[in-house]
């Protein structure tokens, strides 16, 4: 058993051995050949470039309708009749619901034969006074009493306009409130009308903003309900008062909205544009790698010769400071020069000092108001 046990150990030894060895020849075929470097990674580049954008002051904003309320009755009374489809569009002046006016409409016919009546006696008090028959008193006596009863006719007549409910403005009319019937109460809703074009927009804007502000300047809005699409208003009112809480500015501008796509309620991204353009430097959003620490981006430079290899291309990693996003452009406030090429795409994948091949043959396009193609 101490035999074969003693065998097998042997075996082991010398396998080792044998393997060790091959290792060893190997290793030294390696450094016989010289240090072996990766391949150069291909990149695709684009340039920095100088450029002019149009400044703007961007905000949140939300819309208004110029002219909006929830229609009401004014007076007690039965709808006897609904004139109004919801949704549709009314003009100033179209009746939407009748209530009854049958009491009114009889109590008018008693007063239009008391007012009869009484400019009867009015027009004979007046003849007769020029005639010296009566007295003064008894023509002013009748003159009351045809005034009375010419104010009793306004009022009835008052009164019956109030339940006859007519759109105050033009606009679109909203869900339909009331039913054939119903007993209204003063006050209660019987439908929402807007005004939906021109519509307002609301938004704010810190205080010290206020010098690059002024009524007419042009203000681009876009929305989730335009989808690849903007609208363009002006400035209409700047709020004299600075809110004390937030220490913003309330501003609204006004803007069309012929096809009704902007609704009162509805929240939108605000662009005003300024007069003056400004000068950057842009790069592709993909160039940039985002990190917790700083952004970064790789730049394309030339290596020199050396012991490692020969000269060739090769990434420096640089640290750089980020301005505002237009499409498919970032712009660089600080850290590349104009000019100098970057690596636009993958950049997640590189590392600083890496040797490297441009092939800018499957580069994308970069746009800054980039549109998808299946619009």
């Amino acid at each position: 058993m101490k035999k074969k046990l003693f065998l097998a150990l042997v075996g082991i030894v010398l396998l080792a051995g044998v393997l060790g060895g091959i290792k060893m020849l190997q290793f030294d075929r390696m450094a016989a050949q010289g240090n072996f470097s990766p391949p150069p990674a291909v990149v695709t580049t684009a340039a920095v470039e100088s450029t002019a954008w149009e400044s703007r002051l961007t905000a949140v904003g939300s819309l208004e309708a110029v002219q909006g309320v929830t229609v009401t009755a004014e007076l007690n009374g039965k709808v006897v009749d609904i004139a109004f489809e919801p949704g549709a569009f009314v003009q100033a002046g179209d009746l939407l619901v009748q209530q009854d006016v049958s009491s009114e409409t009889a109590q008018l016919r008693a007063d239009e034969a008391t007012l009869a009546l009484r400019k009867a006696n009015y027009d004979r008090a007046r003849e007769l006074l020029a005639q010296k028959v009566v007295t003064q008193a008894a023509f002013d006596q009748a003159l009351a009493e045809y005034k009375q009863a010419r104010a009793a006719i306004d009022n009835i007549r008052s009164v019956m306009a109030k339940k006859t409910i007519r759109a105050p403005f033009a606009g679109r009319l909203g869900i339909r409130l009331v039913n054939l019937g119903q007993i209204l109460d003063g006050g209660e809703p019987i439908v929402s009308l807007q005004s939906l074009d021109p519509i307002f927009v609301n938004f704010l804007l810190p205080q010290h903003q206020i010098a690059n502000l002024r009524i007419g300047l042009t203000v681009r809005i876009t929305s989730d309900a335009l989808p690849g699409e903007s609208v363009e208003g002006r400035i209409t009112a700047i709020n004299p008062q600075v809110e004390e809480d937030t220490r913003n500015i309330r501003i609204q501008a006004t803007a069309n909205n012929l096809k009704e796509h902007l609704r009162p309620g509805m929240f939108v991204n605000v662009a005003i544009i300024l007069p003056e353009e400004q000068e950057v430097l842009v790069i592709p959003a993909t160039a940039v790698l985002y990190a917790p620490y700083s952004d970064s981006v790789f730049v394309v430079e030339k290596a020199t010769a050396g012991d490692d290899g020969p000269a060739g291309l090769q990434l420096r990693q640089q640290f750089v400071r980020l301005g505002a996003q237009r499409g498919d452009y970032m712009a660089v406030i600080s850290g590349l020069n104009a000019g100098e090429q970057v690596v636009s795409t993958g950049v997640f994948k590189y590392r600083n000092g890496q040797a490297v091949r441009v092939d800018n043959s499957l580069a994308p396009a970069f746009s800054p108001s980039p549109e998808p193609e299946d619009r």
